[in-house]
């Protein structure tokens, strides 16, 4: 016989939920139609998000060019090194077949025994151990062999040193590679909200940042300031030669430059070495407040994110940022002054 149940009907409970997922649903269908496109930011906003992606572009710049001069270092220190181990192993293969000689010589005219294999061994210092042994070689045979001891153990260390340093130079260029992209990333970035503007708002930047600026056609009042020291001078007068060169990540002379790369070049043509990076030319010379300024000095701003030469009346001349040149500019339009150093 057929069974003719009703079917079971969904539970109130079951149909609430139901509803109540469908009437949220809705909701926010409408609330999604309903809402205002997300607002482009203002021109303001875009050159505070650029200035930003740029400060760090000098900082992933910095510590590229900390790992450049470090593995370009360390390149040089293990040539040097291999070099060393060359001329060693040419030393101690002489010394070998040296002591060689002279054995099967005296061997020959039965000044010693058998124990001629002591010379040509490759571990001598096994047979300087036995004292017995040494009675049966002459004073310049021992000593023969205490060189080749000495010579071994030198090239161990120079191999083991070697070793030591190819890793380290691995590393340092993984870091290169590293920090190379990440400066590209937030080029790239940065470009993409400038992109965003319209002509009328880059236009406006652009007027904005020639009134805080001055390039090789402009005079700049830089006043009458003493300059801190002869080579402060000198290496004012050389960044001065070249304005109107590109900034470049990574430049260091003559054609382009970073910040670091022109305040570099510039000491370097009044006889100064001073060091690649924005981090470490902060301790080249002796720190000084914003009052003690003097034309020459460097000037740091931005947690070591940027350097320039000060050049007087409140101004610097420097390397600014990709797209720019090395200009004259208003201190007060840069960033947070750090502190001067005068070398």
């Amino acid at each position: 016989m057929a069974s003719h149940r009703r079917p079971k009907q969904p539970s109130r409970a079951r149909v609430t939920v139901l509803t109540t997922a469908a009437a949220a649903a809705v909701a926010l269908t409408s609330q999604a139609a309903n809402a205002a496109p997300s607002e482009k930011p203002s021109k303001d906003e875009v050159k505070a998000k650029v200035d930003k992606l740029y400060e760090e572009v000098e900082r992933a710049t910095d510590k590229a060019n900390g790992a450049q001069e470090k593995q370009e270092k360390l390149e040089k220190e293990i040539s040097t090194i291999q070099d060393n181990v060359a001329r060693g192993q040419e030393d101690l293969n002489e010394l070998r077949e040296g002591i060689g000689l002279a054995a099967s010589a005296q061997y020959r005219s039965g000044g010693i025994d058998s124990s001629i294999q002591l010379f040509l061994s490759a571990d001598p210092d096994d047979y300087l151990d036995k004292a017995a042994t040494l009675d049966q070689l002459t004073g310049q045979q021992v000593e023969s062999l205490k060189k080749i001891q000495e010579k071994q153990r030198t090239l161990a260390q120079q191999r083991q040193e070697a070793s030591e340093k190819l890793e380290d130079l691995a590393d340092t260029r993984e870091t290169l590679t590293k920090k190379k992209k990440e400066v590209q990333s937030k080029l790239a970035a940065a470009q993409k909200l400038l992109n965003s503007l319209t002509a009328e708002e880059k236009a406006a930047l652009d007027e904005q940042e020639t009134r805080a600026s001055r390039d090789a056609g402009d005079r700049v009042d830089l006043g009458n300031e003493a300059p801190a020291s002869d080579r402060g001078a000198a290496a004012l007068a050389a960044a001065d030669t070249q304005l109107g060169k590109p900034y470049v990540s990574g430049g260091s002379g003559p054609n382009s430059y970073d910040c670091s790369g022109l305040t570099q070049w510039a000491y370097a043509q009044a006889g100064v070495s001073i060091t690649r990076t924005t981090y470490t030319q902060a301790n080249d010379g002796t720190r000084i407040g914003r009052d003690q300024l003097m034309p020459g000095d460097l000037v740091f701003f931005n947690d070591l994110g940027h350097v320039g030469l000060y050049a007087g009346n409140d101004t610097i001349i420097h390397a600014p940022y990709p797209g720019k040149v090395v200009r004259y500019e208003s201190m007060s339009t840069i960033g947070t002054f750090q502190f001067g150093v005068r070398i």
